[in-house]
């Protein structure tokens, strides 16, 4: 899964792939109609590699959800993001049982499942071992600690 340079704008629909920085901000492509965009360094831009859902155990990457989505759904799209809250909860709730219902609200499961279906109809997701460049780095400082 590669969600690295994926992003969502603030108060703009949809997510974009960050293209080049700037002295100003950065370009960023739209994933659904492949619009480039500037954006400013004063906007709000998260990326997806960043986020987290709350569980009662602590916090899940938003790539270790999207993967237990892939394994639920067999690498296929997950059910519309415009089903009612109960449906999307339940849903959500065979994918990551654990997730936090006090934290996590319908809005953040809707966002999460659009994403989701954004990036299945790309092929930017799937059921296989995510990798993850922290979780890899981590090792790599411990093995040097040791050799020391």
């Amino acid at each position: 899964m590669s969600i690295e340079k994926i992003l969502a704008i603030s108060g703009k629909p949809g997510l974009y792939e960050l293209k080049l920085q700037t002295r100003t901000g950065f370009v960023a492509e739209s994933l659904a109609d492949g619009k480039r965009v500037t954006v400013g360094l004063r906007s709000n831009v998260s990326l997806l590699s960043e986020i987290s859902v709350y569980t009662y155990e602590g916090e899940v990457r938003l790539s270790e959800v999207f993967r237990a989505i892939a394994e639920k759904e067999d690498n296929g799209p997950a059910i519309s993001h415009k089903e009612d809250n109960a449906t999307l909860e339940t849903y959500f709730r065979e994918a990551l049982p654990a997730f936090d219902e006090d934290r996590v609200y319908a809005s953040d499961i809707k966002k999460i499942l659009n994403w989701y279906n954004m990036l299945q109809a790309r092929g930017l997701v799937n059921k296989e071992a995510v990798v993850d460049t922290a979780a890899e780095e981590a090792p790599a400082a411990e093995e040097v600690k040791a050799e020391e």
